[in-house]
This record gives C-alpha cells, structure tokens and sequence, in this order.
C-alpha cells in the first residue's frame, strides 16, 4: 500500500500520511477514497472468512450429529443368517448401510433378508463358506461387481465344533476350527482389505470372543482360534492404517444366540457362569450390534486396533 500511496505523492512518516502537492487537493481526495475502497474490499474479506470458518464448524457440528450414520456405505457381514450376526445386519440397515449378508446357507440368509427388507429394501443374501478360499473370492468378486466397493467387513462367522478338553480335541475338529475362525477371518480381510485399498480405505471389524482373552473350559481349541483373531486384528491394524483402513474387534460375552446354546440352554452351567458375570446375565444379540455400528461409523474414524469387550463387566 505504502508503495501505492507514494507512487501518488504521498509519503509516509510514521503512523500518518502527508500529501506533498497541497496544490492538489483533488488528489488527495482520489487518493483517500481509493484508501477507504481497500479498507473496505479488506473488511468484506475478512467478514467472508470469518464466515467460512462457521461454515466449517457447522458443517462439522452436523457431521457429528450424524456420525453414527452408514448412508452410502456397503457392508459385507459373515455369518449372519442369525444371532449377532443378524443384528448386526438389521442395525445396520436401518443406519442406511446397503448390506450383503452372508453365510453357508443361501436358504437362511434370505429368510433374514425378505424380512429386513420389507422396511428397509436394502439387504442381498450371498451364501458363502468363508472357510472355503475359491467361496471367498468368489463372494468378493461377486460383491465389487455389483456395488464397485466395500466399506464394511464384519468378520462373523465362526464353528465351535468340539466341546471338551483339548488333549482329546480330534485332528478334524482343530483343523476346522482353524479353517473358519483364523484362516477365513485372515482370507476375508486380505480380499476385502485389497478392494479397500483401491477406494481409498474402509473399516473391518473381527467378532473375536472374551475367550481369546480367558479361555473358557471346554472350549479350549476355540478360545485359541479367538486369541489368535485378536492379535490378528493388531497386526493388521498397525499394518493398513497408512491405507485409511481400519480394524478393529468386538469381543462378545456370553450371548443368547443358537450359537452359544450349549451353555445358555444349560441351567447347570449357567449357575457357575452367571455369577462370574457382573452384570449377572446374559447378552441379547441387539445389545452387541451397537459396538459393531460403532467402530464402522466415522463415530470411531480415529480408532483402530482395539479389542471392544461387551461383556457385561466379565473382564473387569
């Protein structure tokens, strides 16, 4: 500006302005009205910035209000033809996600579906065995050709096949168990985690098991499946942060599911499992979805890695 004002004769000392040519008043006069149109553009801009700035912090105030939405986003959740996994794909659908539903039996996913659908017409039931690599990049192919991405894994299927001491735990029912809970959890997340990739990032959530962190008795080669999930899910998320991608595990307590019904059917073991539980009960499956609606929202764009116990206080 200093530059300006000399170049139209006038100078500068210190904090005020003198006018050389006093014979030329109209000048000054030009030359103070050009002063006050920059005072003003200057004012005008700073009030549009300042405005912009509350944009911005509405926008996000907005955001946030929404942030537990899934509108736009495909999910893909494993073994939810019932229990958690259903609710999962319910909660899900009635946050706007387009959800694909998947498990071994294409009969049971599309009950599931039809009745999802009547409210929500957003549900497509592809049966897959996870445990079986060409069922899984067959499932995926299928998936990215239809909707062209995924944003979302539930990794929830899973067999808990023997049910007694591990010394006597058959070679079948191990290498099962290592096929569907480590094997098909890691084949999901590389297939899925690639397509990620391409768009820029997503969330995979891994349904491990309070399990992986105490085993329970009878339940020993399984318990070792979930540990082995949860220390999964670490590598991978230090590993695929860099990708935007995030992973992340819930760790369910005992739940009233068909799954689990060897032991909330058992009212013997129910009397020395309830009391361990602080909460002394058992789960409903629409009480652990929410945790799965949680870390695949962007109410949680600033978590990976964490291992989500839902378990009505067990590992306290």
């Amino acid at each position: 500006m200093a530059c300006t004002l000399r170049r139209y004769g006038v100078t500068d000392s210190g904090s005020i302005y003198f006018f050389k040519n006093r014979r030329c008043p109209h000048r000054f006069i030009e030359i103070f009205a050009q002063l006050v149109g920059i005072l003003i553009k200057t004012t005008l801009t700073e009030i549009q910035s300042f405005n912009n700035r509350k944009k911005v912090f509405s926008m996000t105030q907005t955001e946030q209000d929404s942030c537990f939405t899934l509108q736009g986003k495909v999910a893909l959740i494993t073994g939810a033809s019932r229990g958690i996994g259903e609710a999962i794909a319910r909660l899900y659908a009635r946050n706007g996600a387009s959800v694909i539903i998947s498990s071994r039996s294409q009969e049971a996913l599309e009950t599931v579906a039809a009745d999802i659908n009547k409210d929500f017409d957003c549900v497509t039931p592809i049966a897959c065995h996870i445990g079986n690599t060409e069922d899984a990049e067959q499932l995926i192919a299928t998936i990215t050709k239809q909707f062209g991405k995924i944003d979302i894994l539930v990794n929830n299927a899973a067999t808990n096949p023997y049910f007694g001491e591990m010394l006597d735990t058959p070679d079948s029912m191990i290498e099962k168990t290592i096929d569907v809970n480590i094997k098909g959890y890691l084949k999901m997340c590389q297939l899925v985690g690639k397509v990620m990739m391409d768009n820029g990032g997503g969330s995979i959530i891994n349904t491990a098991s309070v399990n992986g962190i105490t085993p329970a008795p009878m339940q020993g080669i399984y318990s070792v499946t979930k540990a082995a999930v949860i220390s999964m899910t670490a590598a991978l998320a230090k590993e695929n942060a860099r990708y935007g991608i995030r992973v992340n595990a819930v760790l369910p307590g005992l739940t009233d599911t068909k799954f689990a019904s060897a032991l909330t059917k058992n009212e013997a073991m129910l009397k020395n499992i309830l009391p361990m539980i602080p909460m002394r009960r058992m789960a409903q499956p629409e009480e652990i979805a929410p945790a799965f609606l949680f870390l695949a929202s962007d109410a949680s764009s600033y978590i990976t890695g964490v291992n989500l116990p839902v378990d009505g206080g067990l590992l306290c």
